[in-house]
């Protein structure tokens, strides 16, 4: 890692998105607006991504989703009948009293 005090010195061109040559102030102008731009949209996005709006709504669709499965289906049809059965077994078994 480099040392934070340290100098540095560029020579040439810089090459991202297109090449601007250090001595053209339109050129790097254009190169600055690009990299605003671009982390304008990566802010955007990281604040769409932890919205508690948008994870909300992404757990409710995977709760849905899982809801979907066959096999949850079952498992929570047979939670039900379960349920159902001891309250039926305590109803049935105060009437005998």
């Amino acid at each position: 890692m480099a040392d934070p005090g340290s100098a540095v010195e560029v020579h040439g061109t810089v090459a991202a998105h297109g090449a601007a040559n250090g001595k053209d102030p339109d050129a790097i102008i254009a190169q600055i607006e690009r990299t605003r731009e671009s982390l304008a949209d990566t802010i955007d996005m990281l604040a769409e991504r932890i919205s508690p709006t948008n994870s909300a709504r992404r757990l409710r669709e995977r709760l849905l989703e899982e809801a979907a499965r066959p096999e949850v289906r079952l498992a929570a049809a047979a939670v039900g009948l379960a349920l159902v059965s001891v309250t039926i077994l305590k109803i049935w078994g105060r009437r005998r009293k």
